[in-house]
């Protein structure tokens, strides 16, 4: 008979960011180890509070499953000497396998006798291996930091309070870091007490009447709605951010949304500032009108009940006025600082040791904006907002607002630039610069701003392969990726006609001044793997398939926005009404290019060699598009650069149909496959069409 299983560590408050990692893990943890262990399951459920992890799973067997299989072995030769002894290998197989060897017998595999075993084991009773199973669940759990506490060597997110290990009615004994397992657990930290959970289905309701809601999703629910119901209430626009809930979320066990309000007084300063002081200290949901301005009240989730929660509001208003008044003090006094003097601060903030300051940084990043506005051709107004851009663009990083929230940098820059003078598209440009800041996020909507972010991304990327940060695997602590998927986005956004090689070589230029530590070549070629990858996840999350991402980039991607429309193209093609068709032209290009890997390099097509007519045809037809090819790519036209290609398929299959290209005489089999080379030659600047995948 199946029974429930309830396991529940219990801990001091883990930091929200914490919870929802470490609950999933564990009930990860606890599905492997009971599929591991041979023992049916039912489904297993997951419940988090900042004081507790735990699982209940389901219907769990009261055995594990036995097992019985054919193992193979060594093949006979192996397995038996010439006098039909077993062998040593075979013995050594026997004993592994925890049978006899007069329980070993022989089957054929393909052709070949094997020696198998019948290997049995016989299930225990789950009760028998619950307790050891769960310990080692627990013990061997990772998180991003870890604690120590008392002399224990165990290493977890939080002290351990106490454990809760059921299986059914009974407990599973078991001890870690001097906790033992029980039916007990603990309810609110001020509202419950301790509470004896009698059987696994139990615990909701057990903790429940000690005002902890364990379930997430119902907590979570309990949160918006009181949230939605709020902003109905008082006519007011409530900003859910998914990253504030999940922090409050994980905060509280019995979630009572409340409201406050501060003076008024502090809406003199930028709503940015007023919004990022009450989300990143207080946990505060600002309150919007439905024209997006800030008005003076804030939304928080109590952990309790709705007793007193006039008091809890003005406790709450205290502390704000305090948070709010020191932004106020730094606001006030960052306008004294001239754009000048905090530039000259720069020089003494250290970027990277070997990269240099800040100050250094920003001289790069002004070279580099000047170099690109030549290459991209900017129109001369354009390039001057760009450069000023470029040379105040980290200024507010010295503000002391800045420094209290460094999320703030840019924001600030174009508030402070605003007020010190400075022209509306550079203030704004100051801002957009650091777009795009996360994933999702739009790249910056001005030129100047634009070639600033490509500029500053673009230093910090060249500058990191240059002295060899270079991200690996999970790795990537100066965020790189983002920074180049920004690069990635901001070229296709606004379309700039310059190539990834031009951007490299400048920026290396630029690098070059200070010496590089690595081979140009080197990080050269780095830098292009790293933008293909880049490119390719773009392109995977605009919707591409991922064989025709494959083909376009394989035809090269330095015109990043030209690889982009030869993609969407081939998309189009594959996958539109004419497909039928498009395989015939890429049947065609891919045989002839499969061909054309014979032939020697180097080699001119030699009209006097050309015998079957439609060799001639197809050669006169290929001088004809190849020439229009080239035209169309060179102007960036791809779609006419592909019809262009399209029309050599009739001649390329007649041609197939009646030539013999491998022809017993050499130089007309030189010459054919020259033929051919030249026309896959073309079709490969285009794609590797024999990447195309058709079902």
């Amino acid at each position: 008979m199946a029974k429930d299983l309830l396991f529940e560590i219990g801990l001091e408050e883990v930091p929200a960011r914490f919870v929802r990692a470490a609950v999933n893990q564990l009930q990860e943890r606890v599905v492997k180890w009971l599929d591991e262990s041979r023992i049916a399951h039912g489904e297993v459920r997951a419940y988090a509070t900042p004081r507790r992890l735990a699982i209940l799973a389901e219907a769990v067997e009261e055995k594990q499953a036995d097992v019985s299989e054919e193992v193979k072995g060594p093949s006979r030769k192996i397995a038996q000497d010439a006098e039909g002894n077993w062998s040593k290998a075979a013995l050594g197989f026997a004993r592994s396998q925890g049978v006899e060897p007069e329980g070993l017998f022989f089957k054929e595999l393909a052709g070949v006798e094997y020696v198998y075993a019948n290997k049995s084991s016989l299930g225990v009773e789950t009760s028998a291996v619950l307790a050891d199973g769960l310990t080692g669940i627990l013990t061997s759990m990772t998180f991003p930091k870890n604690m120590r506490w008392g002399s224990y060597e165990l290493k977890f997110v939080r002290p351990i309070k106490w454990l809760i290990a059921l299986y059914g009615s009974e407990i599973v004994p078991m001890e870690i870091a001097g906790v033992r397992s029980s039916n007990v657990t603990r309810g609110h930290r001020f509202l419950g007490a301790e509470t004896t959970v009698q059987e696994p289905t139990a615990y909701v309701e057990a903790l429940r009447a000690q005002h902890v809601i364990t379930d997430i999703t119902e907590r979570e629910q309990l949160i918006v709605k009181g949230l939605e119901s709020l902003a109905k209430k008082r006519g007011w626009t409530i900003t859910i951010k998914d990253d504030l809930l999940e922090e409050v979320l994980f905060l509280v066990e019995t979630p009572t949304v409340l409201f406050g309000s501060f003076d008024p007084s502090f809406l003199e300063i930028p709503q940015e500032v007023l919004i990022t002081s009450m989300r990143e200290h207080q946990r505060y949901f600002p309150v919007l009108d439905d024209g997006g301005k800030l008005l003076p009240y804030f939304v928080t989730v109590r952990n309790g009940n709705a007793v007193s929660l006039d008091n809890v509001a003005r406790g709450n208003e205290k502390v704000l006025r305090a948070r709010l008044s020191d932004a106020k003090f730094f606001y006030a006094e960052d306008q004294k600082l001239a754009i000048g003097d905090a530039l000259q601060k720069l020089e003494t903030v250290v970027y990277h040791e070997e990269l240099g300051t800040v100050a250094d940084k920003v001289r790069r990043i002004v070279k580099l904006t000047e170099t690109i506005v030549t290459a991209a051709g900017t129109e001369q107004q354009v390039a001057r907002d760009a450069v000023r851009t470029a040379e105040i663009c980290k200024f507010d990083l010295v503000t002391q607002m800045v420094y209290e929230f460094p999320e703030l940098q840019g924001i600030m820059g174009e508030d402070y630039a605003r007020k010190a003078g400075e022209g509306e598209v550079v203030a704004t440009a100051i801002n957009e610069h650091y777009q795009p800041r996360f994933s999702g996020d739009t790249a910056s909507a001005s030129v100047p701003g634009a070639l600033v972010s490509l500029a500053d991304k673009l230093d910090t990327i060249v500058g990191c392969f240059s002295i060899g940060i270079i991200p690996t695997g999970s790795q990537d602590p100066y965020a790189l990726r983002r920074q180049a998927a920004g690069i990635v986005q901001t070229l296709m956004t606004h379309q700039l006609p310059v190539r990834l090689s031009e951007l490299f070589d400048l920026a290396l230029d630029v690098h070059e001044q200070r010496g590089l530590k690595r081979s140009r070549q080197e990080i050269r070629k780095e830098l292009y793997d790293f933008f293909a990858l880049r490119l390719k996840n773009v392109l995977t999350e605009q919707g591409n398939r991922y064989d025709v991402i494959d083909a376009a980039l394989a035809a090269g991607f330095d015109d990043m926005n030209l690889a982009v429309e030869r993609a969407a193209i081939l998309l189009a093609r594959a996958a539109g009404p004419e497909r039928e068709l498009f395989k015939s032209v890429v049947d065609a290009l891919t045989r002839t290019a499969n061909l054309a890997a014979k032939a020697e390099p180097g080699v001119a097509v030699e009209a006097s060699l050309l015998e079957a007519d439609a060799e001639k045809r197809l050669f006169e037809a290929s001088s004809v598009v190849g020439s229009q090819f080239r035209q169309a790519l060179d102007s960036g036209d791809a779609d006419a650069a592909l019809n262009r290609l399209t029309e050599l398929r009739e001649p390329i299959t007649a041609f197939f149909d009646s030539v013999m290209v491998m022809a017993e005489d050499e130089a007309v089999r030189r010459n054919r496959l020259a033929l051919l080379a030249g026309i896959a030659s073309n079709a490969a600047e285009y794609a590797d069409f024999s990447k195309l995948v058709w079902s």
